[in-house]
């Protein structure tokens, strides 16, 4: 079973007005993983797809769904996997990926047959989608922790001390425009992306997961002369749109996945906010 839903793009005025509850309809995305079902966010934000596939015993295949008018979901996409559930497969047009934890997938455009496997039913995996336009094909590429690019970042001083896992990235697999990472905050740190950024040629989502049971992560958006923020729980996601900072502290560590769409491949194109201009 295949489920979506629709969000569409907002501007940073109108987002002004926006209260609790109607900051997190728009961006904030909460049910990813259910049982047997692959679900699915359309985001007028670079329309980047936003998913999470959880096969428990049975075997999920990736279907085009309609807001997409093609035959298959990957004719004029392409498609980021990160598992961050127990071991699992993804199989690509009768080729076979074996995914365990925090290990990634790309897949080009083109390809037409893409079903979700778990390895143990009792400890299914959970495979974080990201999809985006593309306008070519590139080969299907596995990236696992042994050869992403390994960056530490952050100090124990302020709070934020944490690895950066670069993953689908163009220094390690050719990509249209998707890029995703994977960042996981050491014990004892809490902050996510200090000093806080935009970066106006790209959207990104964030992914929380790896949070403990009863904790929480406030995410930060908005403007940097605006911000706002969503608390949010394990396995959720948020949209964060290029007008938009992303940053978030945890009441607790945890790890997140980035993923970016937009007009370049340059990760390092941000425009630094400082911490103490924020407002």
């Amino acid at each position: 079973m295949t489920k979506y839903t629709f969000k569409y793009a907002s501007h940073p005025n109108d987002a002004k007005n926006y209260d609790t509850a109607r900051i997190r309809q728009e961006f904030l995305i909460e049910n990813l993983f259910n049982k047997n079902e692959i679900n699915l966010v359309y985001s007028m934000y670079d329309r980047l797809i936003v998913g999470g596939a959880k096969p428990v015993n049975e075997n999920l295949k990736l279907e085009t769904i309609p807001y997409l008018k093609s035959e298959n979901f990957l004719d004029r996409r392409e498609l980021g996997i990160v598992n961050v559930g127990g071991d699992g497969e993804v199989e690509v047009d009768g080729e076979i990926f074996s995914l365990s934890k925090k290990e990634a997938l790309y897949v080009g455009k083109g390809k037409k047959e893409i079903t979700f496997k778990s390895k143990n039913s009792n400890e299914p995996a959970l495979f974080y989608l990201n999809s985006a336009p593309a306008h070519t094909g590139f080969p299907t590429k596995k990236i696992n922790k042994e050869n992403a690019i390994v960056i530490e970042l952050g100090d124990e001083k302020t709070a934020n001390k944490r690895i950066l896992n670069k993953l689908i990235v163009n220094e390690l697999v050719e990509t249209c425009q998707l890029q995703m990472g994977l960042t996981e905050l050491l014990p004892g740190n809490i902050w996510n992306t200090m000093p806080s950024h935009t970066h106006s040629r790209r959207m990104e989502a964030y992914f929380y997961f790896d949070l403990a049971e009863g904790q929480t992560v406030a995410h930060f958006m908005g403007e940097p002369s605006e911000t706002r923020h969503i608390f949010m729980q394990n396995n959720q996601a948020v949209l964060s749109p290029e007008w938009s900072i992303h940053s978030g502290a945890g009441t607790s560590n945890y790890s997140f996945i980035w993923g970016m769409a937009g007009e370049n491949l340059d990760y390092g194109d941000m425009d630094i906010v400082a911490p103490n201009e924020l407002r």
